[in-house]
């Protein structure tokens, strides 16, 4: 995509009542190209175009029949999907309201819920090709209490495509600086064929945000 803007640079001038963080967040905002991207194109947010990067690098999407989306909020990965695999049976969850999309069953509770791992295969024909997880924990300000608990959603989400994927299928997902940890990647490796993490060029720079990508899924013993 074009990193090129007329009107790159735009500075905000901080109301009253806004603070200063909320300006910068505001100001990187209007001068984010994938922002205005996202608008442009009709997708819900940026993070879309950390999919599609994804996608061009690795082929997650290349034939896929049906895709769980973990953390679908506010939608952007779920409409990637629906314009790259616009057959692919598409399931969702998240604590969050979501507005309806075309073509994709969105779950509104918490995936860590007992009831949650069924409630997601009774919306899809047959076991997932692919398992995205976007999820994050919402931040207390210790980084590592943080770190700990978006781990936690990771590692919940790995365990529910171990148990649920389809052979050769894939698991994707948001992890923090550091990568995985060493337990979890000792699943990835033992269930799947390839795992990588990668950090596609639409996450920010100052972000510690990375992905792993466990790939060719061995199929459960």
């Amino acid at each position: 995509m074009s990193r090129g803007s007329k009107d790159a640079g735009k500075r905000v001038r901080t109301a009253r009542g806004r603070t200063a963080s909320s300006t910068r967040w505001l100001e990187r905002q209007l001068n984010d190209p994938y922002v205005k991207q996202a608008k442009a194109e009709g997708y819900r947010s940026r993070a879309a175009y950390k999919l599609i990067e994804l996608d061009d690098k690795f082929g997650l999407l290349k034939g896929v029949a049906r895709v769980v989306d973990l953390g679908i909020a506010p939608g952007g990965w779920s409409q990637v999907v629906r314009k790259r695999a616009p057959k692919a049976a598409i399931v969702g969850i998240d604590l969050l309201e979501v507005e309806p999309i075309e073509g994709v069953a969105i779950l509104q509770m918490d995936f860590m819920d007992d009831a949650a791992p069924a409630a997601l295969e009774a919306e899809l024909d047959g076991p997932p090709d692919l398992v995205l997880s976007d999820m994050a924990a919402n931040t207390v300000g210790h980084k590592q209490t943080d770190h700990l608990r978006t781990m936690g959603l990771v590692e919940a989400g790995a365990w529910f495509a171990t148990e649920n994927l389809a052979p050769g299928g894939a698991y994707v997902a948001k992890v923090l600086a550091g990568g995985t940890d060493a337990d979890l990647l000792t699943l990835l490796k033992k269930h799947f064929r390839t795992v990588k993490h990668a950090k596609p060029p639409a996450s920010r720079k100052g972000s510690s945000e990375w992905y792993v990508i466990a790939q060719g899924f061995k199929g459960r013993a």
